[in-house]
């Protein structure tokens, strides 16, 4: 039986502006930490690259982390967020594109087995 969920999302045809937008990356940050009942620990740490380099996002959660890394030069992002108990799906194309314009979103989801189950089968 699964025990938690992993996303990995990769977004491109973003404005690059956007993904140099350190405000909006943490109301998106917010948005999924909220809509998906996680529970930070702590503040996110953000990380500007110089020049027109993009920003790399991390936050803490009790539930594991979400982390994000931008490249405004390619107009993409990568995001993953990975939750130690089971998490209802989330729109992340939807959201990708109404937070930072992103035209084609990929996700990827993978459980994750880590509870007492996956130790006896390891056995």
């Amino acid at each position: 039986m699964p025990h938690g969920i992993e996303w990995i999302v990769d977004a491109t045809g973003c404005p690059p502006a956007h993904l140099r937008d350190r405000d909006r990356l943490e109301r998106l940050f917010e948005r999924i930490v909220e809509e998906l009942d996680l529970h930070p620990v702590g503040r996110p740490a953000w990380h500007r690259f110089p020049d027109a380099g993009g920003l790399t996002g991390f936050w803490m959660l009790q539930e594991s982390h979400l982390a994000v890394h931008t490249f405004p030069e390619f107009g993409s992002l990568c995001v993953n967020l990975f939750c130690c108990r089971p998490r209802r799906a989330w729109e992340w194309e939807a959201r990708l594109a109404q937070w930072l314009g992103a035209r084609r979103v990929s996700v990827r989801s993978f459980e994750r087995d880590h509870g007492p189950d996956a130790r006896e089968e390891s056995a």
